[in-house]
């Protein structure tokens, strides 16, 4: 009976390692090349298994790239609340967490290319596939998670008076969100014209953002 659930263990605990090398590998493949141009075989090779394999893992592609998003989403989102500074977060007023909600886009530009160069992948694949949105719930699932965070802020603002709380909360949110994401995004997959001034711009429309939506305490 030990021996079966030792057997049972070591097999289980394979096949997580197996699946988040699959994850790991689709992932740097995924975010070098457009999705539909990378083949199910060519994540198998790079992920040491054979192709039977990996569709015991996963039944088909959309399946594969949703996970992959959904765990790549989740473990920065997760990774940001463990920042150095996020201990101070309960000190600051709304205009500085919100400052620091879009200071993240500016991170993942520079720490993160990868990051947007696959989620732009990504949200082409997903409409050029049709992927429904039952199949897309854990992903979407996640990223509501940074409209939980933001709805922090918006209350902080509600009492502090440093966010304009007159505008609706989902109108900062999104325009906040779409347009520094898509910012971050197209410079990650390389339209640039000028690399030196890519920071610079981004802080333009990080201050831009700041002074539309956010009022002296």
């Amino acid at each position: 009976m030990g021996s079966d659930l030792k057997n049972r263990a070591s097999s289980e605990m394979e096949m997580a390692k197996r699946r988040q090398r699959i994850l790991a590998e689709g992932f740097r493949l995924f975010s070098k090349r457009p999705i539909d141009k990378v083949s199910m075989n060519e994540v198998a090779e790079a992920s040491g298994i054979g192709i039977a394999t990996l569709y015991r893992y996963y039944s088909d592609k959309p399946s594969l790239v949703v996970d992959i998003s959904t765990q790549v989403w989740s473990e920065y989102i997760e990774s940001t609340r463990s920042r150095p500074d996020s201990e101070a977060i309960r000190t600051m007023t709304a205009a500085q967490r919100f400052e620091r909600f879009l200071d993240s886009f500016i991170d993942l530009y520079l720490n993160h290319r990868d990051m947007l160069r696959f989620n732009q992948f990504f949200n082409i694949y997903a409409q050029s596939e049709g992927i429904p949105g039952d199949r897309l719930t854990p992903f979407t699932q996640v990223i509501r998670a940074l409209a939980g965070r933001f709805h922090e802020i918006y209350e902080t603002g509600q009492r502090d008076g440093t966010l304009r709380t007159e505008i609706p909360e989902q109108k900062i949110f999104t325009s906040s969100l779409h347009l520094m994401l898509a910012a971050v995004t197209r410079y990650a997959v390389g339209v640039i014209y000028a690399e030196d001034s890519v920071q610079e711009e981004l802080s333009l429309l990080r201050n831009m953002l700041l002074r539309e939506y956010t009022r002296a305490a």
